[in-house]
């Protein structure tokens, strides 16, 4: 499918990957972001991008923004914390949201779906994982939830004729992120430069992938996958960043030299997969790899969240 000239819907444009891909997108196409702002930012979304501030789990606010003129919805709309407090509404929310897009799009005659998926739907998988890996057995609702997506969207790929690419994505890092290790560092580093608590023991080490090499991927294997009713692609890079690791870069980046603390334990939560790296072969097979190697992606987004979270603490 060439994205050029289409009708896109974003819903969750106003978070990270979202609004990166809104923005991407918008160069070549009519983009219609759609995001309740519970978790995202209105200043995120690109100048120029249609923003309507819609509920997913609200059937009749997503008959609102999905009409049949319509060409592809790309789905970020979801609770993403794999530590988050209610479990329980992330599941079922998670649910609801693609649930009610994908009824929407089968009801007025919308037929391509690309999903943003998560590596939490491995489980504790050998590394590097690929996509046909089995069996699927995620250790955190989040994941559960993802998988639990997943089993939808081929429901409707197969029976409904939707056209879906569902992505795995690895850990995405860059600007306008919050809430996650990168920019948690910073902030705790500003606030106290000499000492750093670390969450386990530091040896947890995962795959972190710029946010502009995820959007570039996603648009890539939209373009030139060939088209089966679903797509399961990997996004991710070749190599890990430790825990540590993204400490002593944010502390480098910072000129900072604190001393770390660390929490024990092999993992920073329940539910946290200490060790993730995605296979990601079934992608270079259609001419994709990542511009930065993990460690440069996590130096790169410490470099633009520090600029960024310097503007908002002025």
């Amino acid at each position: 499918m060439e994205l050029t000239g289409k009708r896109i819907v974003v819903t969750g444009g106003a978070g990270l990957v979202g609004s990166h891909a809104a923005g991407a997108l918008a160069d070549d196409n009519d983009v219609l972001v759609a995001d309740d702002l519970s978790k995202g930012s209105r200043e995120a979304v690109p100048d120029g991008v249609e923003f309507r501030r819609r509920d997913m789990c609200d059937p009749d606010d997503v008959a609102d923004v999905i009409t049949p003129d319509v060409d592809i919805v790309f789905h970020f709309a979801a609770y993403t914390d794999t530590n988050y407090g209610q479990p329980r509404q992330l599941f079922e929310e998670n649910g609801a949201m693609t649930y009610n897009v994908l009824e929407r799009m089968a009801a007025v005659g919308v037929d391509r779906f690309a999903f943003t998926s998560s590596s939490t739907v491995y489980g504790e998988a050998p590394m590097p994982t690929p996509e046909d890996y089995a069996p699927l057995e995620p250790i955190s609702v989040y994941g559960a939830s993802k998988l639990a997506d997943e089993g939808l969207i081929s429901t409707y790929a197969h029976t409904h004729g939707i056209t879906s690419w569902v992505y795995r994505f690895a850990n995405i890092v860059g600007p306008r992120q919050r809430g996650t290790v990168v920019p948690d560092f910073i902030q705790k580093l500003r606030a106290d430069p000499e000492t750093l608590t670390i969450l386990g023991d530091g040896r947890q080490e995962k795959s972190y992938l710029h946010v502009e090499d995820c959007v570039d991927a996603m648009t890539h294997v939209i373009e030139h996958a060939p088209s089966r009713p679903l797509n399961v692609f990997n996004l991710g890079t070749r190599t890990t960043t430790s825990v540590t690791a993204i400490a002593d870069l944010v502390s480098d980046e910072l000129g900072v030299d604190p001393a770390y603390e660390y929490t024990g334990g092999d993992r920073g939560w329940t539910g946290d997969v200490p060790r993730m790296r995605l296979s990601i072969e079934k992608l270079a097979a259609l001419g994709w790899e990542p511009t930065r190697a993990s460690d440069e992606a996590v130096r790169t987004a410490t470099a633009e969240l520090a600029a960024e979270l310097s503007g908002d603490e002025a």
